[in-house]
């Protein structure tokens, strides 16, 4: 979920960035480099309890139902800028492609031809960000469940598991070397998913 609100908020934002341009394309560009300029790791787990007390005065149920909205809602907005960029850079090239032209003089409106005329041609950066954002975010999950500030036991995720196998690791390692290597397989795995697809749907790569 965090993946795909971080991905909607790229694509919206940098669409609008690149065919906008001037006070808005700069606007937006600084509003980025402050969202980048952000300790993230740090940002999360100052704001976990707070963030999980306010969502349960709100009417969530308490423990990890409240937990797991805060860490949707706390990592959505600080990925995004990445991907924004990406996005910006190819709208900036495709607003004075023919086809984007000939919308305009057609008359269409700005919404059509943001959504419907320049999205289409974007998908390609698109998904790989989403195949490379997924795993960082897993691993993301897990750091702070590791710390005790994302989801706790008795749910089990990456890092409830990694840090029940601290007690034990002297005894039984393979406690902690079996969720570990798992979490190390699945990030490699959409890691060379990503490069597969970048290099799949990029024209001009070679095969």
């Amino acid at each position: 979920t965090a993946t795909i609100l971080t991905v909607s908020i790229a694509v919206v934002v940098g669409i609008i960035a690149g065919y906008a341009g001037g006070w808005t394309d700069m606007l937006l560009g600084r509003f980025m480099d402050l969202v980048l300029a952000f300790p993230q790791l740090l940002i999360l787990i100052a704001m976990s309890a707070v963030l999980t007390q306010r969502l349960t005065d709100l009417g969530v149920p308490p423990g990890n139902p409240s937990r797991i909205l805060s860490l949707i809602l706390a990592i959505s907005p600080f990925g995004w800028p990445y991907l924004a960029r990406i996005v910006r850079g190819q709208v900036l090239g495709l607003r004075e492609r023919e086809f984007v032209e000939a919308a305009v003089a057609m008359g269409a409106s700005r919404r059509r031809i943001l959504f419907t005329e320049i999205l289409p041609n974007l998908w390609a950066p698109i998904l790989v960000y989403t195949t490379l954002a997924l795993p960082a975010y897993i691993g993301l999950e897990a750091a702070l469940s590791f710390l005790g500030v994302g989801i706790l036991p008795p749910d089990l995720t990456f890092g409830t598991m990694l840090a029940s196998s601290v007690r034990y690791f002297q005894v039984a390692p393979t406690y902690l070397f079996i969720p570990g290597g798992a979490l190390v397989v699945i990030v490699v795995a959409f890691n060379l998913l990503g490069d597969s697809m970048r290099d799949a749907l990029d024209p001009r790569t070679t095969h």
